[in-house]
């Protein structure tokens, strides 16, 4: 029996001539946390302005010059925005399910639009040479007309919009993000692009949030043939706790709760070594529910967090095998604690 829970394989720079530009790559990574800090400052001293048409704009300098077409694909209660590149019909098609967006503007105020101001699946799907390439944003991202119940249910739906349409209820984007239903909507997704274009099986991709949305859609299907996370929510209880906020099981799937019933599934699991969003523990708490690990693949990335370091290095991160073979050989995992103790001065002992 094998648990992968304390060691992985680790990519060191993931691309050959990496080595010789890392530290202009570090740099860069600076310098970007550095900018989405002084935007989190203006939004909050702007009252949070999003500005829509720059985030579509985004997707569209992102996924046309990679003839990735646009797409809105109808569920029971959401149209999930998707761009879709298919070339080859009745052939294996990869599939990116988008992260968690902008859930929040801080602490105690939840964001009036989650779509993401850098959609990371997206980037990482227009890096992706494959024939056939499909991207699906998370519910009330980019298009939040709301299928649903009336206004005012259990799930918190909000009231029309200027155009009479019902608004999506923000619980669809907190409590409610990995609800049973928001699964089924993905299910009923994959289930129309299957008939739209003939697609017989599916390799997925998830990325934050994303990845919870596929690896349940991995453990329900039979038409899944290898999944894939990157910077992956494994375990949403445990991700909370290293927050400090509430995971409300009832309303949410959890991946350890199945993980039995992925473990004949071909994946595997990419952790940013700087990434303290999900941490390396995340994944730990996830593969401890791996009884068998034969198929259980993961590989800690330099040069990546949460966010930043993942889009420069996929075309090679994802020619690594998902398979079910002989284990790679294991890298300790940092130990840094995530207050950054590391980086404070020891204690002098009288």
């Amino acid at each position: 029996m094998s648990h992968p829970s304390d060691d992985l394989p680790v990519v060191h720079g993931a691309v050959s001539d990496l080595g010789a530009t890392r530290p202009r790559f570090r740099r860069s990574l600076a310098v970007a946390g550095l900018w989405t800090a002084a935007c989190a400052g203006i939004l909050l001293l702007s009252s949070c302005a999003r500005y829509p048409v720059m985030e579509d704009d985004t997707v569209k300098r992102t996924a046309m010059p990679v003839f990735m077409l646009e797409r809105k694909v109808p569920t029971e209660l959401f149209l999930l925005e998707a761009r879709e590149r298919v070339y080859d019909r009745h052939a294996p098609a990869t599939v990116y399910i988008e992260g968690d967006g902008v859930p929040y503007i801080d602490e105690k105020h939840v964001s009036d639009d989650p779509t993401p101001a850098d959609p990371v699946a997206l980037r990482l799907a227009a890096q992706d040479g494959d024939s056939n390439v499909i991207w699906l944003a998370r519910p009330c991202q980019y298009f939040k007309e709301w299928r649903g119940y009336s206004a005012g249910d259990k799930t918190g739906g909000q009231a029309n919009d200027k155009a009479g349409k019902k608004a999506c209820p923000k619980a669809y984007w907190t409590d409610r993000k990995f609800a049973p239903e928001v699964i089924e909507s993905y299910n009923m997704a994959l289930d129309n692009i299957k008939a739209y274009y003939g697609i017989p099986v599916f390799n997925l991709v998830g990325y934050d949030g994303g990845a919870v949305i596929a690896m349940a859609l991995a453990a329900q299907r039979q038409d899944i043939k290898s999944l894939r996370t990157v910077a992956g929510n494994l375990a949403p209880d445990v991700t909370a706790q290293i927050h400090n906020y509430q995971f409300n099981g009832q309303n949410s799937v959890n991946p350890r709760d199945y993980a039995d019933r992925l473990e004949t599934m071909p994946q595997r699991h990419f952790i940013g070594r700087l990434d303290r969003v999900t941490p390396p523990v995340v994944y730990n708490s996830y593969a401890q529910n791996v009884q068998d690990g034969k198929c259980l693949n993961a590989t800690l990335v330099d040069n990546a967090d949460h966010q930043l370091g993942w889009v420069e290095q996929w075309k090679t991160l994802k020619t690594l095998p998902t398979d079910c073979q002989a284990p790679a050989v294991p890298v300790k995992f940092d130990p840094t604690p995530l207050d950054g103790d590391k980086y404070k001065p020891a204690k002098k002992h009288k």
